[in-house]
């Protein structure tokens, strides 16, 4: 959609403006607590199936030889980036990738090339929209950490059951998304942030 897209530009690079201050701490803040880079960037699948970088504020120690599920208090994850994660602000630098057109504010979470070689059938028509900072899969497994560090098997449970349910959500979202409609998602969104996921979820179905 247009729409979407204008609305993008136009929101990614006030925020990225009025936002400035907030980058200048966090970076300050990681230089001076933590040793090594400031940000954490990775390969991800992006629209139409092209891979592209993603940029976040790193959240975890150096050199850690830990997967690509996370649990809530792993030894991995700094005491900043603990903080980070709670309130989201790892994800401020995403605005860049909104900003390049790599990103929107709503769609699915872009995930390794692994996870989107397992989509099937209709499943494939998730890869049509772009990635996005947040969506109803993202809002509603907000906890995730949390949730994984509950179970026994994270990995297992990761893929099994939260994975395959994100899958669900994000197609329910192709065929009934509107620009309204992700409004909606983001207000809820930034006024979820540091509240409960019982909440957020109440905020949802509403």
């Amino acid at each position: 959609m247009i729409k979407k897209r204008i609305f993008d530009l136009a929101i990614s690079f006030v925020g990225l403006a009025l936002l400035l201050p907030l980058y200048i701490v966090l970076i300050l803040l990681q230089i001076t607590l933590n040793r090594g880079p400031v940000f954490f960037y990775q390969q991800r699948i992006g629209r139409n199936g092209i891979p592209f970088t993603i940029y976040k504020f790193r959240t975890m120690v150096m050199d850690h030889s830990g997967n690509t599920v996370t649990v809530r208090g792993e030894s991995r994850i700094t005491p900043l980036g603990a903080f980070l994660r709670k309130y989201k602000l790892d994800e401020l630098p995403e605005l860049w990738n909104v900003l390049r057109g790599d990103m929107s504010f709503v769609g699915p979470r872009p995930d390794m090339p692994e996870y989107y070689s397992k989509l099937r059938g209709d499943e494939r028509l998730i890869l049509k929209l772009r990635p996005g900072i947040t969506g109803p899969a993202t809002l509603k497994y907000s906890n995730e950490e949390e949730l994984l560090a509950r179970v026994p098997d994270p990995i297992a449970y990761n893929e099994t059951v939260i994975w395959t349910d994100k899958v669900k959500l994000n197609l329910e979202y192709y065929h009934n998304r509107s620009f309204f409609g992700d409004i909606r998602l983001i207000l809820i969104t930034l006024f979820g942030i540091g509240r409960s996921n019982n909440k957020v979820q109440e905020s949802i179905t509403e």
